[in-house]
């Protein structure tokens, strides 16, 4: 996948954020017990600020922004390495919605690392290397969530 330049790449990730949004949105609205509603929402919310990040990048240059981002390291336990991608359902139990989006996670952490390894630009490498982050930061988020609700439930 080739990009012209910068801002078609960051065009790419605010679809990417507003897509994985709308995702989590438009499933809340299926569930019937408020508490997976909440965490679907709160998904949303995490893939919204991620659009909204980007947007300022866009709208506001990306190399200042990014200058001032911390970059560190982020621990990857893989428990969603040893996940099957899922459909949602209707209903799913809390313990498949965080197998869920573990894998939507890890799918969003590929991406941007292939378009990392592929990226020829500076600026470019930085962006994918902060998106890259991100995804990595959700993605422990989730898994420790995911460790923590089946050490409760005695797995």
């Amino acid at each position: 996948m080739g990009f012209e330049n910068l801002q078609a790449i960051i065009t790419f990730a605010i679809e990417k954020e507003r897509e994985a949004a709308s995702f989590y949105e438009e499933n809340s609205t299926a569930e019937q017990m408020a508490g997976k509603k909440e965490m679907l929402l709160e998904f949303a919310a995490e893939e919204r600020k991620h659009q909204k990040m980007l947007e300022d990048y866009l709208a506001t240059g990306v190399a200042a922004k990014l200058d001032d981002y911390a970059f560190k390291w982020i621990a990857d336990i893989k428990r969603s390495d040893y996940v099957e991608p899922m459909a949602y359902t209707p209903g799913m139990a809390y313990n498949e919605l965080l197998m869920l989006a573990m894998k939507r996670e890890e799918a969003s952490l590929r991406l941007y690392n292939d378009l990392l390894a592929k990226a020829e630009d500076d600026g470019a490498k930085k962006l994918f290397k902060m998106l890259c982050q991100e995804e990595a930061k959700h993605k422990l988020a989730l898994e420790t969530m995911y460790d923590d609700y089946m050490a409760e439930m005695g797995d």
